[in-house]
């Protein structure tokens, strides 16, 4: 049995010619933005990627297949809270489509839908890892390991910042998943552009992180991470996250909130004690990803 794998018109036409395509998740909207924020940064990121050269191609589960480039009123649908979308990793991917319902791609579903369609440059806002306190729960992400089976750039602005940093970049190491700070040396932490941890990878611009890439596939099957730091005049004080993070984590201990269900009620506590700081940084790392992603695409497309 082949790969229930279906590509738009557009999607389609882009790899078989060459051009540069960059995917998209769906998770972050269906399951991380509130609304309108989340239909804002769907239609945005499509854009900035349109404007700087590339295809856009937003990746989710819908009628049983995997739907590599969505049209706007499907974006639409993953935006509006639907309650029968579900929450797609890697481990229950073949569940969905069994079941023909709708997915939101995580990280890890998304990578896998890009190798399997030949697309090299994934956008995303951050990438999960380890958890706090994993040492007792084993909440470990499957985007690790997904990272380390395809061989795609993931551009992310680091892990997110509920997450054990050291832990993450440790794990990535072992997985032999390069990870490269763009005009950066220090790992960002989602929205921070500090984690306190250095990067011995450094690239300067969208050719250097091609260059990179392209040597990196040809010699292994694993995944690249290149992390943005976010804009910075979004990118939240370390000491601000630190205090809010101890505090949200503390809630969502108190009410018992564990495996899928934390991170958004993490993110989402985060909102409300930053004022929408948070969010604020959210939209705007996401989009600066894509932007990136783009024109690392547009460089790795060209002969």
């Amino acid at each position: 049995m082949t790969a229930p794998l279906r590509l738009s018109a557009e999607a389609a036409a882009a790899l078989a010619a060459g051009r540069p395509i960059v995917a998209l998740e769906t998770t972050i909207l269906s399951f991380g933005l509130p609304q309108p924020a989340n239909g804002r940064v769907a239609h945005a990121c499509e854009r900035a990627i349109r404007e700087a050269g590339a295809v856009p191609a937003t990746v989710a589960a819908l009628g049983g297949e995997i739907r590599v480039g969505l049209d706007a009123a499907e974006l639409d649908f993953f935006c509006s809270r639907d309650a029968s979308i579900r929450k797609v990793n890697t481990q229950n991917l073949a569940a969905v489509l069994a079941a023909g319902a709708p997915g939101a791609f995580t990280v890890a579903a998304s990578l896998r839908a890009c190798d399997l369609a030949g697309i090299r440059v994934f956008a995303t806002g951050g990438i999960g890892g380890v958890h706090r306190g994993y040492a007792e729960t084993m909440d470990i992400s499957a985007d690790l390991t997904a990272l380390a089976r395809h061989p795609v750039v993931t551009v992310c602005s680091g892990a997110k910042s509920i997450l054990d940093v050291a832990a993450t970049l440790e794990a990535l190491e072992t997985l032999g998943v390069p990870v490269a700070g763009f005009r950066t040396d220090v790992f960002p932490r989602f929205i921070c552009s500090q984690s306190g941890h250095m990067l011995d990878i450094r690239v300067d611009d969208a050719a250097d992180a091609a260059r990179l890439a392209a040597t990196h596939f040809a010699i292994s099957r694993a995944g690249l991470v290149l992390a943005v730091p976010p804009p910075a005049e979004v990118s939240v004080p370390a000491a601000d996250l630190d205090a809010w993070t101890a505090e949200a984590l503390e809630g969502a201990r108190r009410a018992g909130v564990r495996g899928k269900a934390l991170t958004p009620f993490l993110l989402e506590r985060l909102e409300t004690l930053s004022a929408g700081a948070t969010l604020r940084a959210n939209e705007a790392l996401v989009v600066n990803n894509a932007t990136v992603a783009a024109h690392v695409a547009v460089a790795l497309a060209r002969p």
